[in-house]
């Protein structure tokens, strides 16, 4: 479990397919600090680290993964958002997020609102039911607060702190990012439906 607070950026170093997988090889300044079995979330996605030394660490993306998520797009050279899951009995300063993201969406906007940015977001028509104004939304593990919601297209405001910290300030419209609607809203939708 995660919170959407991303830790810090990691470089995909290298990508090599293995039959349906994606093994990735990812430098990043918390590498030296994970152990192989943990779980990291990476663009959101939460993966188990395989392998890890002092520079870097290896993941592998399943099919199931590259179905619903970004990284069929990843280059190498691509900057990743990372987070380690939480701890029991700390704060939660984004919202409960799982690491199991439920689609791409496609930046069709973004607004430099001078020292704040606006991105707009078409994503699938059938996941409309998990978004209301003000709810959060995960996008590329990042835990943010969805306003602007007509049809099937949202928008998300973007503070400095988070567009320097995160892979927001590469992302331009055309690109494609995860996401991962709120857990509670999945929950409901699914009680109300049956």
């Amino acid at each position: 479990m995660f919170t959407g607070i991303i830790e810090t950026t990691g470089v995909v170093e290298s990508i090599t397919k293995n039959k349906n997988n994606l093994d990735l090889i990812i430098s990043s300044s918390i590498s030296s600090e994970l152990k192989i079995d943990e779980s990291l979330s990476h663009n959101g996605v939460c993966l188990t680290i395989t392998n890890c030394n002092k520079k870097n660490h290896s993941v592998t993306v399943i099919k199931e993964s590259l179905k619903k998520s970004n990284f069929s797009r990843l280059e190498v050279g691509s900057l990743v958002n990372l987070e380690r899951s939480m701890k029991m009995g700390g704060r939660i300063d984004g919202h409960l997020v799982q690491g199991h993201v439920d689609d791409t969406a496609e930046c069709i906007d973004k607004l430099d609102e001078k020292n704040s940015w606006i991105y707009r977001f078409r994503f699938s028509a059938s996941f409309l039911n998990y978004l209301i104004e003000k709810g959060s939304i995960c996008i590329n593990g990042v835990s943010l607060t969805c306003f602007d919601i007509k049809n099937n297209t949202f928008s998300v405001a973007i503070i400095p702190h988070t567009y320097n910290k995160t892979n927001f300030n590469l992302i331009e419209r055309g690109d494609f990012v995860n996401l991962e609607f709120d857990l509670v809203g999945k929950y409901i939708s699914k009680m109300i439906k049956r």
